[in-house]
């Protein structure tokens, strides 16, 4: 890697900040040894530096992804779950085939994922793992870490499961597979921390403890033991919660509570803990979230796809919930592109709430600082002098961005297709002229097509194993 990079011509640098602190201009950044040390206009190349040339082009901070599911990307458009509501998709679609998936096919998918993460600019990835079981192996965290070395991607490990009984989960209760043990969880999330979890302020590996959902994944009194697990290691905590009525309905009739309330009676509030979806607030709900700093990954497209509703991002921005955006699983969006994920979230609100709901800005600070917030990265999401280089140049030859007059937002209010010139992760340049480095897409397209025959319908989990 050369220790030294100046990234020269730039039309334009969005810092993922806010207010007048989000538009940076016209200007050169130079990286030394992986974090951002000079911004200024015609910096002077260096004898021993690489020089990216980004004229015609625009910078932004690498976008950071809080929630994903890298193991679905090979279960995009099954036809049995499109026109599924959240629980009938979740028994059509991924649960029905969890014990298909190999490490082996795990692997496919996970390239594939992060592949499509990277050439839409993502340069973190959270990724919600609940491929744990009773029968199954723990090995399948391992793997996500090593595709994550090989990509150059700064990972988080979000380490789901769950230890209800199949009657009591609506995901379980559609497979044979049999939950894994809490006893097993923690033990897992121990060792994992151990040995991937890193300090500092530029960490590339974290752990977080995320049992798949508050609510069905493990009774009250487990669900605040792991939090004080969690607490006790250092990490931070994520799962998903009222991403459907369904979700307020049931603690309704069996809490006789809001599911922000829920999860506040069992310790899960608090700036180390952030949720996704969101979709079905109460206002007094978005008041708790934000008093006690608790986020919010926003994830529109598969919230649409699904039919879950929209979630209430700009009343919870306005009242101080840290937010950020995720792609959710594929196989719920069909894409795993950032732009497209930033592209929605901008115009979702503004067609539900009127024109002045969301701006650019709001949408690429959710994407980029306000990601590192909800993951605990100190150093990572802003394009500033001391922050870590992670950064894209976007092309903007494409005929789409002709015709703009102000280039800076075209990723954002115009969406895909966003060209990479150059995405760079820890100052190590990753994408190079629209191409992963060391990638052989030939290869992966052919293991893709493998992989989805291998996962094709037939002899599925079934309710009576």
């Amino acid at each position: 890697m050369t220790s030294s990079i100046l990234i020269r011509n730039a039309t334009a640098v969005m810092s993922g900040g806010r207010g007048e602190s989000a538009r940076l201009g016209a200007q050169d950044i130079r990286i030394q040894d992986g974090i951002i040390r000079e911004i200024a206009p015609s910096l002077t190349p260096r004898a021993d530096e690489k020089v990216l040339d980004a004229r015609g082009g625009i910078v932004y901070p690498g976008w950071i992804n809080t929630h994903h599911h890298l193991f679905q990307n090979l279960l995009k458009a099954v036809p049995e779950g499109m026109n599924d509501d959240l629980q009938g998709w979740l028994a059509k679609v991924p649960y029905p085939r969890l014990a298909k998936v190999t490490p082996e096919l795990l692997r496919v998918a996970a390239r594939l994922g992060m592949a499509e993460l990277l050439l839409s600019g993502v340069t973190t990835c959270a990724d919600h793992h609940y491929l744990y079981h009773a029968h199954g192996g723990t090995e399948t965290g391992d793997l996500l870490f090593d595709v994550a070395d090989e990509f150059g991607m700064r990972f988080v490990l979000c380490r789901g499961g769950a230890v209800q009984s199949a009657a009591a989960h609506p995901g379980f209760s559609k497979t044979a597979l049999q939950p894994e043990t809490f006893e097993g969880m923690v033990a897992d999330i121990e060792r994992l921390k151990a040995r991937y979890h890193q300090s500092g302020p530029h960490p590339m590996r974290r752990v977080v403890v995320a049992p798949t959902t508050p609510t069905f994944s493990l009774p009250p009194l487990l669900l605040r033991e792991l939090a004080g697990v969690a607490r006790g290691l250092g990490l931070r905590l994520h799962t998903h919660l009222s991403e459907t009525d369904n979700y307020v309905k049931f603690c309704r009739e069996k809490y006789n509570c809001l599911p922000v309330e829920f999860v506040a009676d069992n310790d899960w509030l608090g700036p180390d803990v952030w949720f996704a979806h969101m979709v079905h607030m109460q206002p007094s709900e978005i008041r708790l979230m934000a008093t006690t700093g608790t986020g919010v990954s926003h994830c529109p497209v598969s919230n649409a796809r699904l039919g879950s509703g929209i979630a209430p991002i700009p009343q919870m921005a306005a009242a101080g919930v840290p937010i950020s955006l995720g792609v959710d699983g594929v196989a719920s969006n069909e894409s795993g592109s950032m732009v497209n994920e930033a592209h929605t979230a901008w115009l979702i609100h503004r067609a539900a709430q009127g024109a002045s709901a969301t701006t650019v800005e709001d949408v690429i600070h959710w994407g980029t600082a306000g990601g590192a917030r909800v993951l605990g990265l100190e150093s990572v999401g802003r394009i500033a002098v001391g922050e870590a280089a992670d950064l894209v140049i976007y092309n903007m030859d494409h005929l789409r961005y002709w015709g703009f007059h102000d280039i800076a937002t075209a990723p954002v209010a115009a969406g895909e297709p966003a060209r990479i010139r150059a995405s760079l992760i820890a100052g190590k340049v990753v994408v190079e002229d629209g191409e992963i480095v060391g990638l052989d897409v030939a290869k992966l397209r052919r293991d893709a097509a493998q992989a989805v025959v291998s996962l094709m319908s037939e002899n599925l989990e079934t309710e009576t194993a």
